[in-house]
């Protein structure tokens, strides 16, 4: 079973999402660890709930973000984590977890890209008076929200679409996309796993 920490900043929707259908059995995987930005979010809570250990740990506190992620490093290396799930975590990835994580992390983002990317996507759209938004699952690399998109779906805006109405909306094509989409790409993890075994006899 692959190993996999998520990383969040607010009230973990996402988390839930995922811890739900793991348990349900629909997702095959073990949260071994949760990385907040914000000590003191939501999800840290969810996290207690589930017993998942969680590092709450603010950049601030840290004079470099090599530093900051080199101390997430050590975590994720401890516990022997094979994966990184993005869900709702507000700040870029940088170069000291993208080499060792390189094909292994992913995002959630609630346009389609490239479409509003960055912070507020969904005010983005509004603002924009789209018809359609939607979701997007993606690779991640050193930019804003640039990595190669893995799968997309779609939301319609009503005429009088708002921020918290498009947002649920959104919520709800989350909720059973991500963990679909983990899935397949968990698949094919353990796939590769049991090749580079089977090529070692």
């Amino acid at each position: 079973m692959i190993k996999i920490a998520i990383f969040a900043s607010g009230s973990g929707s996402n988390f839930q999402a995922i811890i739900d259908n793991i348990q349900s059995g629909s997702l095959e995987a073990e949260v071994a660890l949760l990385v907040c930005d914000r000590p003191g979010a939501f999800v840290t809570e969810r996290a207690k709930q589930h017993s998942i250990p969680a590092l709450s740990i603010a950049p601030k506190n840290y004079p470099s973000k090599v530093e900051y992620e080199e101390s997430i490093l050590k975590e994720l290396q401890e516990k022997e984590v094979e994966f990184i799930v993005l869900a709702g975590y507000m700040r870029l990835i940088g170069s000291t977890l993208l080499k060792v994580y390189e094909g292994k992390i992913v995002n959630i983002h609630p346009s389609l890209l490239p479409a509003f990317p960055g912070k507020d996507a969904i005010g983005q759209a509004i603002a924009a008076n789209v018809k359609i938004s939607g979701v997007t699952v993606h690779y991640v690399d050193a930019g804003m929200d640039t990595g190669p998109i893995i799968e997309q779906a779609t939301v319609f805006l009503s005429e009088n679409e708002t921020t918290e109405s498009l947002q649920k909306k959104i919520h709800e094509v989350e909720h059973q996309l991500y963990p679909t989409v983990l899935q397949h790409l968990f698949n094919k993890l353990e796939e590769k796993k049991d090749e580079q075994k089977a090529s070692t006899y």
